[in-house]
């Protein structure tokens, strides 16, 4: 998934998805916790195999996936292509109103906005991407 969108929340806590990352996701996704503070949208395909990894774990190390498992939510789009974020999942990624919808390969990113301008201009620095493309051997 690939792009960014800036939407705005709406007082029952729903957000429009991008056109593009709906068809991508699906009518049905997952929504949860990601190891920022924003959320990952999974499409049913990409759940399951995130699921069917965690699976081949040893159960030792499962159990520090139950946070992932236990606040994720299963979306479903409405007739106008929102979605309703659970009140818990606002509060952990600290969306309030203004919404970026980030594309991040196998998944979409929900930041606040505010959050992803700070981190976008850090992480888009051009001796930032020209270290991690040295460190990946580009």
């Amino acid at each position: 998934m690939t792009g960014e969108f800036q939407h705005n929340l709406d007082a029952k806590g729903r957000l429009f998805m991008p056109a593009r990352l709906r068809e991508e996701l699906g009518e049905v996704f997952y929504l949860t916790l990601s190891m920022d503070r924003c959320l990952a949208a999974y499409s049913g395909g990409s759940w399951r195999d995130l699921s069917d990894r965690v699976s081949a774990m040893p159960y030792v190390k499962q159990r520090k996936m139950r946070p992932l498992f236990a606040s994720a939510a299963r979306c479903e789009l409405d007739a106008q292509g929102r979605i309703l974020i659970p009140q818990s999942l606002r509060a952990y990624a600290g969306l309030d109103k203004a919404v970026t919808v980030v594309g991040c390969n196998n998944h979409a990113e929900l930041w606040d906005s505010a959050e992803w301008a700070r981190l976008s201009a850090e992480e888009s620095a051009p001796e930032n991407i020209a270290a991690v493309m040295e460190e990946r051997k580009f």
